[in-house]
């Protein structure tokens, strides 16, 4: 598995970033730059494109288990973790914090958990997998949700779905941003922000909300 790792040693906290569905973090990069530079360890694991509608359980599933995988590499045993993830990366997430998917067929996913996760910052998150009664019952971590108001990929309504977490949950809305917003270098053709939407000054305010938020007790 390839992993960035950015920022100290010896962090105030590990950020555990998970990519959307192109699974490369170096599209991300300025943004966990920022976060590395006060404080916090990046660990960012690489992986394999899969298209989100369409991906099998085992490539969902990938997705958790790389996360854990990385952190078991790369952050100490004790270390307190936030774990960030745009689109399915928050999906992803939300299984480490407790949150059981359901598959199509009506079942539940046995998924992996990481009992260190104590926040989670999601960034226009993938929710459906979570719309049975109960499947956010056990996730109790305090949350920071971004949505974007034109977004056809995970509309708003995924990231509202969150509020019946029994947690504490902060729900912004980012007018005229779309899903691909919430990354440095969108892939040409996807990206769909809205007419003067400044990417750049949302991207700095974004990184520093979700490090204020990262590094609260």
């Amino acid at each position: 598995m390839d992993i960035l790792t950015l920022g100290p040693a010896e962090p105030e906290r590990i950020v555990l970033f998970a990519t959307g569905a192109g699974g490369d973090p170096q599209r991300y990069q300025p943004l966990l730059e920022h976060l590395a530079a006060h404080g916090c360890r990046v660990v960012a694991p690489h992986f394999e494109r899969m298209a989100g509608r369409e991906a099998t359980t085992a490539e969902l599933v990938a997705r958790p288990a790389g996360l854990v995988e990385a952190l078991r590499r790369e952050a100490s045993a004790d270390a307190a973790v936030v774990a960030v993830g745009h689109s399915i990366g928050g999906w992803a997430a939300l299984c480490l914090a407790g949150a059981t998917p359901w598959a199509r067929d009506g079942t539940p996913l046995d998924v992996p958990r990481e009992p260190r996760v104590s926040r989670l910052a999601l960034w226009a998150p993938a929710t459906g997998w979570f719309a049975a009664p109960g499947a956010l019952a056990a996730v109790t971590v305090p949350m920071l949700v971004h949505a974007a108001e034109l977004d056809t990929v995970t509309p708003v309504d995924q990231a509202i779905l969150l509020k019946s977490a029994p947690g504490d949950v902060d729900l912004r809305i980012v007018p005229n941003a779309g899903h691909f917003s919430f990354m440095h270098s969108p892939p040409p053709d996807l990206a769909d922000d809205g007419d003067g939407f400044d990417r750049d000054l949302f991207l700095r305010d974004l990184a520093q909300a979700t490090l204020e938020f990262a590094l609260a007790s």
